[in-house]
């Protein structure tokens, strides 16, 4: 259950919001989870977001077969990165009239397409995932259906429609392949809450990660995320694709933050000053209260498909490793997007099958899992306090948690850069974590393209 000051901020925006359109919703009444419920409690994933390490799994690259099993056979693969939870891109069957094979195009929202495999292999993947301490949520999409769903003959009222009646796809979108659901009818919004109790019920996942989240009023968020924390048998886990604020508000764990991809390409892809960064983490945080996040990443499905991948973005491995090690270390709840952990350089498409080559560039993962790997172990690192001692060129901050601080120098240019310490650092001793050497500074330091250091105070 969330905090406390999250339902006061929660109560003061609720009665302040205008009501939605339409019949007044039923109340929403608990549910005692009993037997019917497929699997075992699943309770280790860690109580505070701050903890989380959240990797994408893009089902049609993930493997040759582009099918659940592909992923279940390299689990132990995504646990090596530090991950603790899982998110699987929609495993729905997808809509065939209008359609472009967008796995967002959802025809039935309680069955696993045979694209992906069986309910068999979900439920499979999702044990071995727990086996491995891992929790496992499921893309799901509230916004719209495929133009083939059973609701467009069986309640084509449940659809927003145009001034003749017809039903009409998302406004202020070219997604011409789906169908947009209304929500100012109470029936349609119990059958999604419904269709998202199914995998809680019947594959004993975590939670969702909610597609679009910005086309869906904060009622309907409020309304499903109390739902489904009635009927969760843990810890639900909730993320948002969308950047609005009441998001948090209605009860998500975690939103998106496009604008924290913007300014890390502005950073590391344009030259912009690398202070900009830490201004920018300390003022997306300073807004939030209890136990919510930001999810901060480099690429996703999105991006990787459309706009370009690290690699390709960022100019090189190095470069692209760089701003990585940025997005993590800086603060936010890190996204790794399957394929960016062995610096694929072309764009990866999520439309059709086009598989990861998982022995390209095995010195990218050496450093993912390297840099990973502190990150869990350092207290510290997952801190979202910090201290900021960046220049133009090399983004610097310090952290400190439970007693221990931690250094982060990173060279955010494709050139060398000269970095002058702070006064304060000038003599002092500190371990590299990357190597465990011994290091003391004098006033400045020499930094090759992309190079970073991570430090800890002895």
């Amino acid at each position: 259950m969330k905090q406390f000051l999250s339902y006061l901020v929660l109560l003061i925006l609720f009665l302040s919001c205008k009501k939605e359109s339409g019949s007044a919703p039923e109340p929403i009444k608990p549910i005692e989870p009993g037997d019917g419920f497929y699997g075992e409690v699943y309770l280790n994933l860690p109580d505070s977001v701050n903890d989380w390490v959240i990797y994408e799994v893009n089902l049609r690259a993930f493997s040759p077969e582009g099918n659940l099993a592909g992923v279940q056979q390299r689990l132990d693969s995504i646990k090596s990165l530090g991950v603790n939870v899982i998110w699987l891109m929609p495993i729905y069957p997808v809509g065939i009239e209008k359609g472009i094979n967008s796995p967002y195009s959802i025809r039935d929202f309680e069955s696993v397409s045979s694209e992906y495999g069986s309910l068999e292999d979900l439920r499979l993947l999702v044990e071995e995932a727990h086996q491995r301490e891992m929790a496992v949520i499921l893309d799901f999409v509230a916004n719209h259906t495929a133009w083939d769903h059973p609701w467009i003959s069986e309640h084509p009222n449940w659809y927003t429609q145009d001034a003749s009646g017809n039903i009409v796809h998302p406004p202020g979108t070219n997604w011409l392949d789906v169908a947009d659901l209304n929500f100012a009818v109470d029936s349609m919004q119990m059958a999604l809450i419904e269709a998202m109790k199914f995998w809680i019920r019947e594959a004993n996942i975590d939670g969702y990660r909610c597609d679009y989240a910005n086309g869906v009023p904060f009622s309907f968020w409020q309304r499903a995320i109390d739902s489904l924390e009635n009927y969760h048998r843990s810890n639900l886990l909730m993320l948002a694709e969308g950047d609005r604020f009441n998001h948090l508000v209605a009860g998500f764990d975690l939103r998106f933050s496009w604008s924290f991809y913007d300014q890390i390409k502005k950073v590391f892809k344009d030259g912009d000053p690398a202070s900009q960064l830490s201004n920018f983490h300390l003022g997306e945080y300073n807004v939030l209260v209890g136990n919510q996040g930001i999810l901060r990443f480099i690429t996703n499905h999105d991006e990787s498909a459309w706009d370009a991948t690290p690699v390709s973005l960022f100019g090189s491995q190095e470069q692209a490793i760089a701003a990585m090690v940025a997005n993590v270390y800086l603060g936010g709840i890190p996204l790794i997007y399957s394929s960016q952990e062995v610096g694929r350089n072309s764009n990866l498409a999520f439309f059709n099958n086009d598989p990861i080559n998982w022995n390209a560039n095995p010195n990218t993962l050496s450093a993912y899992k390297e840099f990973m790997g502190i990150y869990n172990r350092e207290a510290a690192a997952r801190s979202q306090d910090l201290i900021d001692y960046s220049s133009n060129a090399v983004l610097a901050f310090s952290k400190e948690k439970q007693g221990e601080q931690i250094l982060v120098i990173i060279n955010t240019r494709n050139s060398a850069s000269n970095y002058q310490l702070a006064s304060e650092f000038n003599g002092s001793n500190w371990i590299n974590l990357r190597s465990n050497d011994s290091l003391t500074f004098g006033s400045s330091l020499s930094l090759a393209p992309s190079e970073y250091l991570i430090l800890k105070k002895p």
